[in-house]
């Protein structure tokens, strides 16, 4: 996908192709920081709140330690849109870092919910709602899932 869309002024479509396209390169691994302004803000459980193009790097690399690979199911996203921000929920498998697999709805990793905010073509905020434990390790503070 080109980034063509540079007018403030955006179609729901076009807002929602920008956060699918993050979304599939960050499948495949590829690089989506271009589709990023530089002054973005950005929220990951258990990572925190940060502002700026570097900080949100630094919270990839740290993020990147959890997991050895990811796939989202694109064809069950819902999207809700109203202006620029854009709600994507949805479902994904893969391996944690520790090669422990999970899939939504058989372990408890792999369900999630992205706010965005899309402008002229960039994401100036993003909002990752999500357990980030994607191994089910994190089982001994919760008695309900130790017994």
């Amino acid at each position: 996908m080109t980034m063509d869309v540079i007018a403030a002024d955006m179609t729901t479509e076009q807002r929602k192709a920008v956060a699918l396209e993050y979304l599939k390169r960050l499948d495949r691994g590829d690089d989506f920081f271009e589709l990023f302004d530089e002054h973005v803000q950005f929220f990951f459980p258990k990572v925190g709140l940060t502002d700026g193009i570097d900080a949100l790097k630094d919270a990839f690399a740290k993020i990147g330690s959890l997991l050895a690979g990811i796939k989202h199911d694109y064809a069950y996203f819902n999207y809700l849109v109203s202006g620029d921000t854009v709600v994507v929920e949805g479902t994904s498998a893969g391996r944690a870092a520790d090669g422990t697999e999970f899939r939504a709805g058989v372990t408890h990793g792999g369900r999630w919910c992205d706010v965005f905010e899309i402008r002229a073509g960039k994401i100036h905020r993003l909002f990752v709602y999500l357990d980030p434990d994607y191994a089910g390790s994190d089982t001994s503070r919760y008695e309900w899932l130790s017994a």
